[in-house]
């Protein structure tokens, strides 16, 4: 595997709170440079790199992030304004409370909400798995295939713990076959990277997949 074929997957992402215009102009730059599959940044940020660069690089952008508990409604505007403003791909955080009441109706209707209001867009549904258990997590398999996302991705990178490969393998076994996968959250070494992706998943969320690959010749850059 190329780097360059690692850095198509790569979500090349920077979701600190305390982020200045300068570090995410310069994560657009590198995400432009080394072709990477999108920026992954602030809803915050979405219109000013639409207004700075154009369609250069896809952008997506987070809802509901990084706690998952905010209303329905106000995921479905968040969705509906990124997008406006020019947001390619919505990163959405599940209500982790309601799995963990069994609402499990509750949160299939909410993914459905986003996904509607995203349309055509690509729609990845963050479950936080370090919170979950095992029936949990199946459960959440089968709600993303029924409520039409595109993605499963295993965490914010702000919870308690990263992506997994148990994870990963277990979501290949129960996710349907319009599902893809996405690893975010500890995932920094070219060892992962590459691990990670022979094990199905189609996406990479991390800050270091550039500073990693850059130094080794990406794509001839």
């Amino acid at each position: 595997m190329t780097d360059q074929e690692i850095l198509s997957h790569i979500d090349h992402t920077l979701l600190k709170a305390f982020a200045p215009w300068e570090d995410i102009k310069k994560l657009c730059e590198e995400g432009i440079r080394y072709k990477t599959a999108s920026v992954c940044i602030p809803p915050c940020y979405v219109e000013r790199i639409r207004e700075t660069f154009g369609k250069q690089i896809p952008i997506c952008t987070v809802i509901g992030f990084p706690l998952g508990y905010n209303v329905t409604p106000a995921k479905v505007i968040e969705t509906e304004m990124a997008i406006t403003m020019g947001a390619a791909e919505i990163d959405m955080v599940i209500n982790i409370t309601d799995v963990k009441n069994g609402r499990f109706d509750a949160v299939e209707q909410e993914i459905r909400a986003v996904k509607k209001a995203a349309g055509n867009h690509i729609l990845k549904v963050i479950i936080e798995a370090c919170y979950l258990t095992d029936e949990e997590k199946v459960k959440m398999c089968e709600i993303i295939t029924r409520a039409g996302a595109d993605y499963i991705k295993t965490s914010t990178g702000f919870g308690t713990g990263g992506a997994t490969m148990e994870d990963i393998l277990l979501f290949k076994k129960h996710i349907g076959p319009n599902v893809k996968m996405k690893a975010a959250g500890g995932v920094k070494t070219k060892d992962d990277l590459i691990a990670f992706l022979e094990a199905g998943c189609d996406r990479i969320g991390t800050s270091s997949a550039v500073s990693l690959l850059a130094g080794s010749g990406a794509a001839g850059y």
